[in-house]
This record gives structure tokens, C-alpha cells and sequence, in this order.
């Protein structure tokens, strides 16, 4: 059986979890994603494959 994980489904879940928890992080949150996603499309993601 090969399991194979993804990054973004685990992020988005933690995000979820935490924006429940903390409602004031949301903004945070959003913006460490959007840095993290405009990183990756600068550099290319396919290195991290």
C-alpha cells in the first residue's frame, strides 16, 4: 500500500483547527499563506516534488 500525504490538505486542516480556536489568527493565517504561495510560484515547486 503506498500512502502518499500532500502538504496543503494537512495546512488547511491546522488552519482550520486553529481559526476555530482562535478566531483573531485568521489573518495570520491567510497572510502566511498567501507569502508561502507566491514564494513557491516565484521559485517553481516543482523542486519540491
Amino acid at each position: 500500500m503506498n500512502l502518499q500525504i500532500t502538504l496543503a490538505p494537512i495546512l488547511a486542516l491546522i488552519a482550520g483547527i486553529l481559526i476555530l480556536v482562535r478566531p483573531r489568527l485568521l489573518a495570520y493565517i491567510v497572510a502566511v499563506y498567501l507569502i508561502v504561495i507566491g514564494i513557491l510560484g516565484l521559485v517553481g515547486s516543482g523542486a519540491f516534488r
